[in-house]
């Protein structure tokens, strides 16, 4: 008897265990992106409910921080991502949602992320590369509104929102960044793109002077960005902001006035 309870309650876990992870996974399917050079990149996707491919969809980017990086396809879920979902479904908004999951040892954009500032590198990191191509290939394939594409990311993850509008602003009707840093040199590419940034101002991870900084840069050069810094916030300055529906109400709300050609 007594193994047989041990044996129920070991099932019961595991139930427990795998309802908890599908919980979690819910509404993003598993794939995998293969480049013509036989590289991959794991992602999650969620598409609507009932896609008509006759309609057009928003589309948001979402890059995750370090701590999600690895090959698991699953942790880039945990912050973020599911909020936007949640969003989605509650504002009567469909959307298609793509989170790449960077592999372990890499990063979306190269470069120390406890520098004060950076020169956006001249070619993209290999994660970088890959997410625009797996971009670029949804854009394509997919019913996307090229005039409502967004993207978003948090730490290592806004690093990488900053880089990718830096290298293609044309695609962008929008962009949120938190707690992350750009190239103030090229601002001025910047100027015509909705952007959001956020940081703690006791942020020692990800220095707060490099939202202030690009925020400044991007001013000087002309544009309108907005900018939130939380007091007496550490680095983690995004599970407040992604739980602020304001906020992502005024991203789903921008949208381009022309459908740029493409590229």
């Amino acid at each position: 008897m007594k193994s047989d309870r041990s044996l129920y309650a070991a099932l019961i876990a595991l139930t427990c265990i795998v309802t908890t992870s599908l919980k979690a996974d819910a509404g993003f399917d598993a794939k995998i992106y293969k480049s013509s050079k036989g590289q991959s990149l794991n992602y999650r996707i969620h598409l609507p409910e009932n896609m008509d491919g006759k309609k057009q969809y928003p589309l948001v980017l979402f890059f995750h921080g370090a701590g999600e990086r690895g090959n698991d396809n699953k942790k880039q879920l945990i912050h973020g991502a599911k909020d936007i979902l949640a969003y989605s479904k509650k504002s009567n908004t469909p959307a298609i949602i793509v989170a790449p999951q960077c592999p372990a040892r890499e990063q979306w954009v190269n470069t120390p992320w406890g520098k004060l500032s950076h020169t956006m590198p001249v070619e993209p990191s290999n994660s970088m590369r890959l997410t625009l191509e797996l971009l670029n290939k949804s854009i394509k394939e997919l019913p996307v509104d090229k005039t409502q594409i967004y993207v978003t990311g948090l730490s290592m993850g806004g690093y990488g929102t900053w880089d990718i509008i830096q290298r293609h602003p044309e695609i962008f009707a929008a962009a949120v960044s938190i707690c992350g840093g750009g190239d103030t040199a090229l601002a001025p590419k910047l100027t015509g793109i909705p952007i959001w940034a956020f940081h703690g101002d006791q942020d020692t991870t990800v220095k707060t002077v490099r939202s202030r900084d690009m925020i400044a840069a991007i001013e000087k050069a002309g544009g309108n960005p907005k900018y939130t810094e939380y007091e007496g916030v550490k680095h983690n300055s995004w599970s407040q902001t992604y739980a602020n529906k304001d906020v992502l109400k005024w991203l789903f709300s921008q949208k381009k006035s022309e459908q740029e050609p493409d590229k």
